[in-house]
């Protein structure tokens, strides 16, 4: 399933570029449709407008037939067909001519980032307005312009993607990410595209330990309906979960923490981490702007870390037309799935042991000495006995691993080896 894996998601994100999403609408459920092809088991839901999700109400049900701006010479100098980012997500439709001075108030550029054009949506407050960039918005001469938006905001709809993937245990493991902005690839694709292909994953295991669920969902107020409806099995069996988003670059490794910064899912992650890039970015939940503002919420305290790439709002094409399919890579995916993959084996590998044999145990009588004495020899066996020595049942793997600073894939060596010599036994714990 691996190979060429990152190539795989890259052709997933390319083909979702173009679509244009929102929090709710065709675009929506357009996506969830070619994540239901990959993942027939995904179930599609939905939620009324106005449904309260906690504080939050469903807003209606947004879409875009058409939307451009014309000059009086019947130039059209912005078009929401060439680029989606060039209309403000959630505009109100509108039929009128304006001078340049009264269309310059319904613009949005970067003069910081004069090629790019920005990311703007008013979900929340009606309006309208358009998104262009600065070199553009600089050429714009003096004359009347033809504004059309072609859009309907209707009571409708909110959609999300679930997935449940059953393990051996009831006890779940969450993975989250969002499918609501329009053509972005890092801040946008990239967290779908690579938690799908985890999804693949974790269906070709010939055994889970830990149940799986895996949902597609609107930032923030699809997070908020999905608590609203899940939230106390949620509290009652998930033991880690991460929120996906901004894993498609190849610039660094970044992690942002639980609100209490100290659970089972901050833990793995730095662990993870730590091992793949020793400078990799640590933030502090001050620097939260994610879904893990809702999933560690007070009252809702469900144990979920961010592992993520450049972070968003920390890089410089974040928010703009400048997020595309040139700043990801299928190297920087590849990078990200395996660092999220590694996250979810250690879990699934994370079991209590106990010695057997009281006393420190012969190795020797049992084979278990290297057959050739060497300097690697010497630390292979110091590795095994410091290993054994906290196999006392109140230690984990990943808590023995992080002790005596071993790998815990070389310590799964060591325990298979142990366990054919009846030495250890794993307890529950």
């Amino acid at each position: 399933m691996q190979n060429n894996i990152g190539e795989k998601m890259y052709g997933w994100a390319k083909d979702l570029f173009p679509i244009n999403r929102s929090l709710t609408g065709p675009g929506v459920r357009e996506t969830l449709s070619y994540l239901k092809n990959i993942h027939p088991e995904l179930e599609i839901k939905s939620v009324p407008t106005g449904y309260k999700a906690f504080d939050w109400d469903v807003p209606k049900e947004w879409s875009i037939k058409e939307a451009y701006i014309e000059n009086e010479f019947g130039d059209r100098i912005i078009d929401f067909k060439i680029n989606n980012l060039h209309l403000v997500g959630y505009s109100t439709p509108i039929d009128t001519w304006l001078s340049l001075e009264e269309l310059n108030t319904y613009l949005y550029s970067l003069p910081e980032q004069p090629d790019a054009i920005p990311y703007v949506t008013s979900y929340y407050f009606e309006r309208w307005g358009f998104c262009i960039s600065q070199n553009q918005r600089d050429n714009l001469k003096p004359c009347n312009y033809h504004v059309v938006i072609k859009s309907e905001l209707k009571d409708g709809v909110l959609n999300y993607g679930e997935l449940l993937i059953p393990g051996e245990e009831k006890k779940e493991i969450f993975l989250s990410t969002y499918i609501c902005h329009p053509s972005m690839a890092n801040n946008e694709l990239s967290g779908p595209v690579v938690t799908t292909a985890l999804a693949k994953w974790i269906k070709s295991l010939k055994k889970r330990r830990y149940t799986y669920r895996i949902v597609f969902i609107p930032e923030t107020i699809g997070s908020l309906v999905y608590l609203s409806k899940n939230i106390e099995e949620m509290q009652k069996f998930m033991i880690g979960g991460f929120n996906i988003t901004c894993v498609g670059d190849d610039r660094c490794y970044s992690y942002i923490p639980s609100r209490s910064g100290d659970t089972y899912s901050d833990k793995i992650a730095k662990h993870v981490l730590s091992r793949i890039d020793k400078n990799y970015k640590i933030y502090s939940w001050l620097d939260r702007g994610s879904d893990e503002r809702q999933y560690c919420a007070p009252g809702i305290d469900l144990p979920v870390a961010t592992v993520t790439r450049s972070k968003y709002g920390e890089y410089p094409e974040y928010h703009t037309s400048n997020d595309n399919l040139k700043l990801i890579s299928p190297e920087g995916l590849e990078g990200s799935f395996k660092a999220l993959k590694s996250c979810l084996e250690i879990m699934e590998m994370d079991l209590y042991y106990k010695v057997t044999v009281l006393g420190e145990p012969q190795l020797g009588k049992r084979n278990l000495y290297p057959t050739i004495s060497s300097k690697g020899s010497a630390i292979e066996v110091r590795d095994m006995m410091n290993f054994l020595s906290f196999c006392d049942g109140k230690h984990s793997l990943l808590e023995i691993s992080e002790e005596i600073n071993v790998s815990i894939y070389i310590l799964q060596d060591y325990i298979e080896k142990f366990t054919n010599a009846d030495l250890i036994s794993p307890i529950n714990n």
